[in-house]
Formats: structure tokens, sequence, C-alpha cells
């Protein structure tokens, strides 16, 4: 047996050595659903396992199946599907559990070769749980073609990990149910917990650390000391000691910003409008009272075509206060992987393809939980409801009557779909309520509110063109198209009526002013060296220049100082500091560490945070 599967490896590295790629595709495809483990390695492959490709110092094996049983130690991750074990892995998904180091561990090289096409990990996996430590492991799933896709950029130096570490071993796994149930059981009770934070995956906050973790950072501070003239790295995302202090600068702002930001119950829905003017304090607008992420969702079903998913995300940006909305597409694959369910407030269904029934039931769940649905032209429909082909008003401009909250009617022309509304079961005329029909003979009906469930789950669904102006349709005459661009104000008037129908604000909020940048520290001393160490990385004019935003440091900040979203200036003195929705003395209080979270930089209107330290 041993020379038959030497003899068959031969044959493979004769027919696939040309073609590696095309070799780990292939044998991943056979075998994901065996009883054997996919290995990719920067290691001499043990004994028990059967080298399929070697590509330089690293190499592509199988072998047997490899269980993780035991999840105690690893940490879930916030938006990990563990959260749910029944829905973890559709059948054509790996887990794997990815393991990389530091770049500075045996020479490595520290990261993938850049002349070649760079593949970024986090891009073609979900990532669920890790393990800090050395090394750094990752539990995450794939569909079998992305997993592929990571092995092979791994044997071709293309693979990179998006904490900077070097990825080490790539190794596929099975994941026990009952240890999912039990990792589940104990997110949910961390969930439940006060002191959660829901920043960080990183677990609970640093309080009362051992004796033994304090000497650990003592001495990983005298060594970085004795290095002071090299540039090291806070290794956050793979050192224990710095998770936990992490956690406890977390913590500090947390406390120092609590007294001006008001916490939402945990019973609050989008049904409670009318007491939502007591809890605005300062000006503080609450848009979302759901407790949802403020994510919009596009789904165009298979259509890949990116002016499609501008146009409708066009629209809704002219009617919605775009300044507290995020709108993303959903990816037809990304429907029953993802956890957008939990993560989004409207889900846009903009294609006129049949739903795959997946799909729909994946969708359905998303009303359950109190989602909101809104349907431009599409088959997606439920309760009872049915949608009917009717070919002569296809591709024609047709007068609509609209029914507003109020009871009033709006009537404007628009292109219809070809399809209209008719409840296919009697007696569920409760959970349908028409809000518009077309000014015909058969007083067709083209839009419809639906109810589901007890979360307040709702959809508004249409089958006449409101995501359309006059421009983007296919008229077929100069009346259709004067007709049209005489409605346009009034199909914005009806996209903001149903979208605020559906829970959205289409109030335009006022932009606040961008404010400077305050350089605080609740340590005198650290504040000095800092300011010391400023002095030789500017210029002669304070300027610490980027690509993205420079940083101007001032000692002192007048009105007549211009903040831009590519220069902001940086105030230095810290006794002109005073703010209402941030106390550093509290911030001081808390923070239970000795150098991380010392120095602070504090503003209250930014564009983002994400550029200011870049470079």
């Amino acid at each position: 047996p041993a020379m038959l599967i030497t003899l068959c490896y031969l044959y493979l590295w004769a027919r696939w050595g040309p073609r590696s790629a095309a070799l780990v595709r292939s044998t991943v495809r056979r075998l994901h659903r065996s009883r054997c483990s996919f290995t990719f390695c920067a290691r001499q492959p043990q004994p028990e396992e059967r080298v399929c490709l070697r590509i330089g110092g690293k190499v592509f094996c199988t072998g047997e199946a490899q269980f993780l049983d035991d999840l105690n130690r690893w940490s879930v991750l916030l938006v990990s599907p563990f959260i749910h074990p029944e829905k973890l892995l559709p059948a054509e998904h790996i887990a794997f559990v990815t393991e990389s180091i530091s770049a500075q561990t045996e020479n490595l090289q520290k990261g993938p070769d850049s002349s070649k096409e760079i593949v970024k990990w986090s891009d073609f996996c979900s990532p669920l749980a890790y393990k800090p430590g050395e090394p750094f492991k990752l539990i995450a799933e794939a569909s079998v073609d992305n997993f592929s896709s990571l092995g092979i950029a791994f044997l071709e130096d293309r693979l990179q990990m998006d904490n900077g570490m070097v990825p080490h071993r790539i190794v596929s796994v099975h994941l026990e149910e009952s240890a999912l149930k039990e990792l589940a059981k104990e997110k949910e009770v961390k969930e439940k917990s006060p002191d959660m934070d829901a920043v960080t995956p990183a677990g609970k906050a640093a309080s009362g650390r051992g004796e033994e973790e304090k000497c650990k950072l003592e001495e990983e501070k005298e060594q970085e000391e004795a290095g002071a003239g090299e540039h090291h790295h806070l290794h956050l995302s793979s050192c224990h000691e710095c998770l936990q202090l992490e956690n406890s600068t977390i913590e500090s702002v947390k406390f120092a910003s609590a007294e001006n930001i008001p916490e939402l119950p945990d019973d609050c829905s989008s049904r409670t409008g009318e007491k939502e003017g007591e809890s605005l304090e300062k000006g503080i607008k609450r848009i979302n009272l759901t407790g949802k992420p403020p994510n919009i969702l596009i789904y165009l079903g298979s259509e890949a075509a990116k002016a499609r998913f501008e146009q409708v995300k066009s629209v809704l940006r002219e009617c919605i206060d775009a300044e507290s909305y995020t709108i993303y597409q959903l990816q037809q694959e990304q429907v029953l992987r993802d956890p957008w369910v939990e993560n989004s407030l409207l889900l846009v269904i903009a294609t006129e393809e049949p739903i795959p029934e997946s799909s729909h039931k994946q969708f359905m769940t998303f009303l359950s939980k109190g989602g909101k649905i809104l349907g431009f032209s599409s088959s997606f429909t439920f309760g009872g409801v049915q949608v009917k082909h009717k070919k002569k008003l296809r591709k024609a401009v047709h007068e609509l009557v609209v029914t507003k909250k109020d009871n009033t009617e709006v009537k404007l022309n628009l292109l219809a779909s070809g399809c209209v509304f008719e409840e296919g079961v009697k007696g569920d005329a409760s959970r349908m309520k028409v809000l518009s029909r077309l000014n015909n003979a058969d007083k067709d009906t083209v839009i419809v509110h639906l109810t589901h469930g007890s979360s307040g789950g709702e959809a508004i669904l249409t089958q006449a063109h409101l995501e359309l102006d006059s421009n983007s349709m296919d008229v077929q005459s100069e009346e259709d198209f004067n007709l049209l661009k005489m409605s346009n104000s009034r199909r914005y008037e009806v996209l903001k009526e149903i979208l605020t129908c559906l829970g959205l604000s289409c109030e335009l909020s006022e932009i606040p002013a961008l404010t400077p940048i305050y350089l605080l520290s609740p340590d005198e001393e650290i504040h000095l060296a800092f300011l010391k160490w400023l002095e030789g990385n500017v210029d002669a004019e304070g300027l610490r220049a980027s690509s993205k935003v420079s940083l101007k440091f001032i000692s002192s900040w007048e009105s007549q100082v211009e903040v831009t979203p590519s220069l902001v200036p940086v105030v230095t003195e810290m006794g002109s500091f005073s703010s209402e929705y941030f106390s550093l003395k509290v911030y001081q209080q808390h923070l239970q560490t000795k150098k991380l979270g010392k120095i602070l930089l504090f503003t209250e209107v930014t564009t983002t945070t994400m550029n200011l330290l870049d470079g």
C-alpha cells in the first residue's frame, strides 16, 4: 500500500506539478468530505502525513482528521457564529486553525513577498475564535475554494495576516458540536455581564492581576527599556498581559465618558418614538432605538454590477440622514455565512431574480429578530401575499396613488415592474396593509406593508421603480420621460415616507464642526517626556505630516485656527482642556497600568480616527 500511495503522488506531481494551485484545489474539493485533514506548513511533515505538494520550504499534505473537542482555552470573537453553533459551517465550508508567529522569531521575513499579488487572510474567511501566545492561533471557517486560496497563497509566500505576524501553519479541523454548545453557553454568560466590553474580544478587564503577571510585565518593560534605540511593536493581539492592559485602558475610557452617555434600556424598540425627545440631552441625537448597529444592506442577488449598487445606494443617501447610517452590499455568498442578521437595521432587496429558498429563510429570520426589509421590484414576499406577473404593465409608466401615514394621498407617475401583489390566502388581511395602487381599471396593488413576528419585524414591498430616476430608465416615449421627470420630487417624498415608516431618520442632521485634538496625560512626568520626544519628530512649524491627516502641534488653541479633514491642530497644554464628554480625572482614577494609556489624544468631533495615526 505504501508503494502504491507513493506511485500515486508521483503521478499527481507529474501531472499537476506545473499547476500547483490546480492540484491544491482538486485535492481539497475531492477529499474535504472525507475523514482527513489538510495541512499547509513551513516544516517537515509528520510520518503519518502524506505530502501532496512541496514548494520551496513549504509543504501541502493530508493526514488523519484533526478534532477540536476542548475549546475552553479559546476566546470567542464578538461576531462569531459560535454564538449560534447550529448555524455554523454550511456543508461546503471548512473549519481550520491558522498559526502565526512574530516576524522576529527565527529571523523570519516580516511579511509576504511584495512583488507578488498579496492575499489578505481575513478577506477569504470568517474568524471564529483565537488563542493568544506563541504561536498565535485563530479558528476560522471558509468555503472550500477560499480555504484552498489561503493555502495556495501560504505556499507561494503571498499570505498576509491582519495582525502583522507571519503565518506558520494552516490545518483543517473538525469542530465537535458538544464543544461548540459549551462555548456558546460561556459566550452568553459573558455577554450578559455588565463588565463585558463590546469594543474588544479580549475577554475580561484587568482587575487584580496576580504577582506572577506583574513580574512578567516588569521583565518585558526592562527588556524594552534596554533596547531603547530599537523600534518595538506592542503585540496587543498576541500578548495576554497586553490584552489585559488594553482592557483596563478601555474600561477607564468608559468610566470617564459614562457620565454624559445615556444608556439604552434593554427593552426599547422602534415603537417608542414618542419618548425620544426626553432622552435627547445637549444635542445628542438618538437615531437607532432598536439596539442594532446603524447598517443598511443592499442585496442584489447574483448581480455583481457595481453600477447597480451605487445607483440604489445613491438614492437611499439622498433620502436618509447619511451621517447616521452606513450602507453596504450584501453579496449572495454572505447571506448564509456572515453574521449580518444581528448587525443590520434595514435590508434592501433590489433584484428581480428569484430568491433562493435558503436566502428567503434567512431574510425571514432577520424579520423575526426585528429587522426591516424594503423591496424594490423584487420577488420576495411572505404571509400569504403573492406576486402576479402582468406583461402589459412591464416597462410602462403608470400613475400611482400612494396613501401616506396621515391618510393623505400622493399621486405620481412611475415605471411599473410588470408585477402586482395579490392576497393568496384569504383571512390574512390584518397582516397586510395596501399603501399604493395603480390608477387603472384594475386598481392593481403595487406597494404593501407587511409585519412579521412579535419583535417589530416589518417589510414594505414595491412593484414600481422608486429607486430609478428618469435618466436611469429606458422609457418608450418623450411623454413618459416628462411624466417621470415631473414626478421626481414626489418620488423622493414617497421614498422618505416609506423609510420613515421603517424606523429610519430622514431628517438631515447638521454636520458638527470639526474640533482640535488635545494631548492629555494623567502623569505630568510622562507628558513632559512625550513633549521632549515630540520636538525631534516634527518640523520647525510643529507639523507631523502624513499622507492622509497631518497633525500640527500647538501650545494653545484659538478659534481662528482652522480644523480641516486633512490638517488637525493638536493642543499640547492641558490647562485649557475642558469637555462635558470626558473627565481626565475620572479616567486617571480607573487606570490601573504603569505606562499603557498614559498618553491620550482626545477630540469631540473628527471625520475618522482610522487615519489620525497613519504613518
